[in-house]
């Protein structure tokens, strides 16, 4: 089993899901758990749906061109994600004070889920290179939901403390580069 892969691919699905909590938390804005959870299940629905599309794949090409081209695909959007830090145009990630359409401080489920398939870009792209690796599903979906609780959880209680960490500054740079190494790493294993 590809168990670096998976976690490599729930940490940097997630990274932009850390600027967003630590977001918030800077502003006072609290993300109930209920929330958390709605995010991480929409993140989870749209990943595995997109493992299994890319899985499909392999039922039209042989399974090493299949797993080619997946690990190009993950080296792909992660040059992409690099270099849309520079023309970012996702209004809900950066000013996440937009999601909270009623200012009470408090992201709502109803509030979470538009949030959540704004920060879910990221799980879409890479599940569809994951899944043409022939990666779990199963195990990709969960260490994708399982790290969207812990970095929003995290990012949000800790927020005013790192507010101007690397972390927080750089997360889409290192989500792009993590993305990169998890394609890089399949090419050749």
């Amino acid at each position: 089993m590809h168990w670096v892969t998976i976690i490599l691919m729930g940490v940097a699905a997630n990274l932009d899901n850390l600027g967003i909590g630590l977001a918030y938390g800077v502003k006072q804005t609290k993300i109930p758990m209920i929330s958390n959870v709605t995010i991480a299940f929409v993140a989870m629905v749209i990943t595995y749906i997109a493992v299994i599309a890319g899985s499909e794949v392999t039922r039209y090409i042989s399974t090493h061109s299949a797993s080619l081209i997946g690990s190009f695909l993950l080296c792909g959007i992660g040059l992409w994600t690099l270099l849309s830090t520079r023309f970012k145009n996702q209004e809900s990630l950066k000013n996440p004070e937009t999601m909270d359409r009623d200012m009470n401080r408090i992201i709502s489920v109803r509030e979470s889920i538009p949030l959540g398939l704004a920060l879910s870009a990221n799980c879409l792209a890479g599940g569809i290179g994951i899944g043409a690796n022939g990666i779990s599903a199963i195990w990709t979906v969960i260490s994708i939901g399982l790290f969207s609780l812990i970095t929003i959880g995290v990012g949000n209680h800790f927020g005013s403390l790192l507010t101007n960490t690397f972390i927080s500054k750089y997360s889409t740079v290192l989500s792009g580069l993590l993305l990169i190494c998890i394609g890089l790493i399949e090419m050749f294993i």
